[in-house]
């Protein structure tokens, strides 16, 4: 069975949308443009390129994506590894020839159906929307967190607002930064 990662920059107060500056929201870039930089803390996304056998991401961030990424030098390892798109709208022929393996997901049961399979951990990047569904349907088994010492009021969250049960979360690895940032990665409890 494959792990399913939720990786996010996110703000104190939930708010995961336009971190590095993608257009539409006012505070677009607030994980750099205030924030002083400390290389340490952005460790765990090097270690998660390293670990991820894959990555998932929905329609949207693949859109924002598959344009620039490619083109990266430091992000090597994603750019070779196979890619899962969740999205019941992008066609085949809109998929970009130059980052690897692609594959469409349609539907939460089909990501369900891929996480029966064999092979090594799955990292989600962006995709808010995919993340809280996928959190929803409980098919999340593991959160990296930067957790950034702002307040930004409105934007997509990481997490819906949907009535469930609770859910316990075990903390295997937390740091603070000189920054402010907190690195908090939680397990599922199961």
């Amino acid at each position: 069975m494959r792990t399913l990662i939720a990786t996010a920059f996110v703000s104190l107060d939930g708010v995961v949308e336009a971190p590095g500056g993608e257009p539409g929201h006012r505070s677009s870039g607030w994980t750099f443009k205030d924030i002083e930089f400390d290389e340490a803390a952005y460790e765990i996304k090097g270690r998660e390129q390293e670990e991820a056998a894959a990555m998932m991401m929905g329609r949207v961030s693949y859109e924002a994506f598959s344009p620039v990424w490619p083109t990266l030098d430091y992000f090597p390892q994603y750019n070779v590894m196979p890619k899962y798109v969740v999205s019941s709208t992008l066609k085949e022929d809109q998929l970009v020839d130059n980052w690897g393996d692609i594959t469409i997901l349609r539907s939460l049961d089909d990501v369900a159906a891929l996480k029966e399979t064999e092979g090594g951990p799955i990292s989600i990047h962006g995709s808010a929307t995919l993340n809280r569904n996928l959190s929803d349907a409980g098919l999340i088994d593991r959160y990296h967190l930067l957790v950034f010492p702002v307040l930004l009021g409105a934007g997509k969250r990481l997490f819906s607002e949907t009535d469930k049960d609770k859910q316990l979360l075990k903390v295997v690895e937390s740091e603070s930064y000189s920054n402010g940032i907190q690195k908090l990665v939680y397990d599922v409890v199961r």
